[in-house]
């Protein structure tokens, strides 16, 4: 009878710590949901920054193309003779 007795508590703690083991891996699985969710939503925010990035020197780029066509249109009047005013 003692034999059975331990091969049952065995047993037992064998379920025992299977049921534990288990139990913690779905834990580990909602963690981990979490941080995957957490990092999509990072992913996300960093793409819209990085689509703001690149619409701001797109637009950057256009104001410098403007400026330069003033620029070299300012530096041809400058350079025209002056023009008496009449009276």
């Amino acid at each position: 009878m003692i034999l059975s007795k331990q091969n049952m508590v065995r047993t037992l703690g064998v379920a025992l710590v299977a049921t534990l083991g288990l139990g913690g891996c779905a834990t580990y699985k909602e963690e981990f949901a979490t941080i995957n969710s957490r990092l999509d939503q990072l992913d996300t925010k960093v793409q819209g920054a990085a689509q703001s990035a690149e619409s701001a020197n797109q637009s950057a780029q256009q104001a410098n193309q403007r400026l330069d066509q003033i620029e070299s249109r300012v530096q041809s009047l400058e350079a025209s003779p002056r023009r008496v005013p009449r009276g």
